[in-house]
């Protein structure tokens, strides 16, 4: 078979919020997080510099801040923003519930 389709809801959430899709899909270059993230929701504040790894972070509903290497992001509802792999990253979430797709690939 030349694709694997998964939906995400069938995927358990890790932390409450975090679907990791990488397995599911059998992708073997490619990270795919999909995060429901409740009211006033953090994330862990992690890096990628280990894996040279840089991620896009799309925000699909909601709105919401992530602090990138010291800096706080706001984002709404159809921003999206890349990282750099050693910047150390963390989700905040808002006053309402919110929907990321985060990308990762070296």
């Amino acid at each position: 078979m030349s694709y694997t389709r998964v939906n995400y809801d069938d995927v358990e959430p890790v932390g409450d919020a975090m679907h990791f899709m990488r397995d599911p899909l059998e992708c073997s270059n490619l990270g795919v997080t999909i995060v429901e993230c409740d009211p006033g929701w953090t994330g862990k504040e992690h890096d990628h510099s280990g894996q040279d790894q840089e991620e896009v972070y799309v925000l699909v509903e909601g709105a919401a801040t992530v602090d990138v290497a010291g800096e706080s992001v706001e984002l709404n509802a159809g921003d999206a923003i890349r990282i750099d792999p050693a910047a150390p990253r963390q989700i905040h979430n808002g006053e309402e519930k919110s929907l990321f797709v985060l990308v990762g690939a070296p």
